[in-house]
């Protein structure tokens, strides 16, 4: 029993490396493969500048930004999804059960219905959407989900719990209000709609990666900050502050913080579900108690997870690719299983 709870205790120190290394070898295995076969030689020569328009055409504006695109939003899924399971101490928290999800997707709803129709009344052509104001109209709306979750527990006295049920309640009636809408109003967008509520990285520009790139560097930049915080925000109010911590600040900002992560992610990629709920569980059992290991893994393996689960969808599902949300749908609920046995 002492072994185990020492081997449990102490991780590996090649963790981290070997992680980090599949990280690059997923990179690699995503740009080098897909639906279109480019020779290695090929791919080699593009990613340098020269080779055919074909190659440097499929590899620096489709396969790249997408996968880059998918590894940004992976780490901020990941990141998210750890920052809500330590604050409301609920190992099953994550940006859908927060609401905030829900609320990025009634907004994108309400724009492709609504906005982009009074623009361009002649035209559904999803080459004439505005991308750049859909992620904008995905981070606003999972913003302010996270607003009136967090005021209203506010107003409950703010607790882990009642987060969790305000989050879950928000979450449910802008779910139901954005399938009204759908149903009412979205016979002419409707396949766009269920594309982008299924999670997916068809069709991700440079745009994309550039809009996500500020929230993930800035997330984490700010993760040094709240270390401390966070590591006492895993334990019961009156336990933190009688370490000094200014427990509903600190609570507040991680908040903030994991909702805009959240939320940017969800506008840009749509809801690509599990990964924040899979991602920091699977980092936990592999830095067992040591916590300050778990931060850098949830963000490594949040973008391997991503990055692999974007290459299976495209080459299993060939000129009609899967949507990233099934596969780590598909993918997900074995690893929480699997990790479940092991918990005891």
């Amino acid at each position: 029993m002492s072994t185990k709870a020492s081997a449990i205790g102490r991780p590996s120190p090649w963790i981290l490396p070997v992680a980090m290394t599949l990280v690059l070898f997923s990179f690699l295995a995503a740009v080098f493969l897909g639906i279109v076969d480019i020779p290695a030689r090929d791919v080699l020569s593009a990613l340098t500048g020269s080779g055919s328009q074909e190659a440097r055409s499929i590899i620096l504006d489709i396969r790249l930004p997408r996968i880059v695109t998918g590894i940004l939003a992976g780490v901020q899924f990941a990141l998210a999804g750890l920052l809500l399971q330590t604050i409301t101490r609920n190992p099953l928290a994550d940006p859908s059960l927060m609401g905030v999800s829900q609320g990025a997707t009634l907004t994108v709803t309400m724009f492709l219905l609504f906005t982009v129709y009074s623009v361009n009344p002649d035209s559904y052509s999803v080459n004439e959407l505005p991308i750049a104001w859909l992620q904008v109209a995905g981070l606003v709306g999972g913003m302010i989900a996270g607003s009136i979750i967090y005021l209203l527990a506010f107003r409950l006295e703010l607790s882990p719990l009642r987060i969790t049920l305000c989050g879950i309640a928000v979450g449910a009636v802008m779910h139901a209000v954005a399938i009204g809408l759908i149903a009412g109003w979205g016979s002419a967008r409707i396949e766009i709609i269920l594309e982008w509520m299924s999670g997916s990285l068809y069709a991700r520009t440079w745009n994309h990666a550039f809009f996500l790139l500020p929230f993930t560097v800035a997330g984490l930049a700010v993760l040094p900050l709240i270390y401390r915080p966070l590591v006492l925000l895993r334990f019961d109010a009156t336990v933190a502050r009688s370490f000094g911590l200014s427990y509903r600040w600190q609570f507040s900002l991680v908040l903030l913080v994991s909702c805009a992560l959240a939320a940017s992610a969800v506008g840009a990629v749509g809801p690509i579900v599990f990964v924040g709920l899979i991602v920091p569980h699977l980092a936990r059992f592999l830095a067992g108690r040591h916590f300050p290991l778990v931060l850098p893994l949830t963000v490594v393996l949040g973008a391997i997870i991503v990055t692999l689960g974007d290459l299976i969808g495209r080459l299993a599902g060939g000129a009609e690719e899967v949507p990233i949300g099934v596969v780590t749908a598909l993918m997900g609920v074995p690893v929480l299983l699997a990790l479940l046995r092991k918990v005891p």
